[in-house]
């Protein structure tokens, strides 16, 4: 089986940080899985791009989309050298990886944006939330100075998404909006599906666990549900489509 190895370029840029005895383990696992995640998130923006090359997108928005590719995999080796700075190694097994849909039953135009729903409005929202609080809690530092890094770029993949979305709703008529809400009920579900399995309730941190980067899978839970709730549903209906009704019936779907 291949494996994930990024342990050279991690080492190269791994920040000073300490770490105490209790936090180590979970610390060295939360930032392996953000190591994955990060990494593999490259291969959907790659995807991405040249969907939106096929459809016709202006080269500027595709390139745009293919340096988001670049900057999540050095997302993964900034996570894999905080993994090697707490004494484990930048070394996993690669995130399960789908193709993105082609979405072949509507237009390229219309198919590029609903992959654009759900990785930038949806899923890049959400990172947006969840590691901004994070870094909050952590004190100034190196350790925090990198998630910002991190932070600063899942802000423009987000602000991408909604961008796209404001250029393109003016042209969405009645049947496009209702196809649209129809595929955000399986986008919502899907995203609640991934976020609940990479944000465990484990009972309480130890003492010291946020300031390195290690959330209380509890309270990221809530925030989760806020954010999509409070921001994404909202803000998609102010852009015509059905999201509350889409977010209410993808609470009845059942994942493969």
């Amino acid at each position: 089986m291949n494996l994930l190895d990024l342990r050279a370029d991690a080492r190269a840029v791994m920040p000073h940080v300490n770490v105490s005895e209790p936090v180590r383990a979970r610390a060295i696992a939360t930032w392996r899985g953000r190591m994955i995640n990060e990494h593999g998130s490259s291969r959907v923006f790659d995807q991405l791009a040249r969907q939106m090359a096929l459809a016709g997108f202006e080269s500027s928005l595709v390139q745009q989309a293919s340096e988001f590719a670049a900057e999540e995999k050095h997302h993964g080796v900034l996570c894999g050298a905080v993994v090697e700075a707490f004494g484990g190694e930048a070394v996993a097994p690669p995130r399960v990886e789908h193709d993105l849909p082609e979405h072949e039953d509507v237009s390229r135009i219309e198919a590029v944006m609903r992959n654009v729903l759900s990785i930038s409005c949806l899923s890049e929202s959400v990172a947006v939330a969840l590691i901004g609080a994070e870094r909050l809690r952590m004190p100034e530092g190196e350790l925090r100075a990198l998630l910002t890094r991190i932070y600063s770029d899942e802000v423009g993949h987000s602000r991408f998404g909604w961008a796209l979305v404001a250029q393109h709703a003016g042209s969405w008529d009645a049947a496009a909006k209702e196809r649209l809400g129809k595929y955000l009920a399986l986008a919502f579900a899907h995203l609640e599906a991934h976020e609940l399995a990479h944000l465990p309730v484990l009972g309480p941190l130890p003492e010291g666990a946020e300031d390195v980067g290690v959330c209380d899978g509890g309270e990221a839970r809530k925030l989760f549900f806020a954010t999509v709730r409070e921001v994404i549903v909202p803000a998609l209906e102010g852009y015509g489509l059905p999201a509350e009704r889409a977010y209410q019936a993808s609470r009845r779907i059942v994942l493969q």
